[in-house]
C-alpha cells in the first residue's frame, strides 16, 4: 500500500508572478490579482474548484501559485493579461518571463533613445 502512495505523488509546479514595479507606484494591488487568480483559475474545466490541487499565496508583491501537474505557466500569463485588461492597464504594462518559473509585470520602455 505504501508504494502506491509514493507513486501517486504528483509533481508540484511552482510559479511566481512578480508585480513589484506597478505595486510600488500604487497602480495595482497585488491582493486583487491574487483574488482574481483564486476566482479565475480553472481546475478540470471548472472555476472555483482549486481544492488541494492549486494554491495561490502572496508574499508582499509576489504571487505564488503552486499546482499539481498538468498546469501551464502560459495559463498564468493569459490570466495576468486578462486582469490587466480588466483594469485597463494593458497599454502600460506587459507580462515578461525573467526565468523559467516566473513572470513579472513590467512597464513598456517608452523612451529607448
Amino acid at each position: 500500500k505504501k508504494k502506491v502512495a509514493a507513486k501517486g505523488k504528483k509533481s508540484m509546479l511552482k510559479f511566481t508572478v512578480d508585480c513589484q514595479q506597478p505595486s510600488d507606484d500604487n497602480i495595482i494591488e497585488p491582493k486583487d490579482l491574487e483574488k482574481f487568480f483564486n476566482n479565475r483559475i480553472k481546475v478540470e474545466g471548472k472555476t472555483g474548484n482549486l481544492g488541494d490541487k492549486v494554491s495561490v499565496s502572496r508574499d508582499k508583491a509576489k504571487i505564488h501559485v503552486s499546482a499539481e501537474a498538468p498546469f501551464s505557466k502560459r495559463y498564468l500569463k493569459y490570466l495576468s493579461k486578462k486582469y490587466l485588461k480588466m483594469q485597463q492597464l494593458r497599454d502600460f504594462l506587459r507580462v515578461v518571463a525573467p526565468s523559467k518559473t516566473s513572470y513579472e509585470l513590467r512597464y513598456f520602455n517608452i523612451n529607448e533613445d
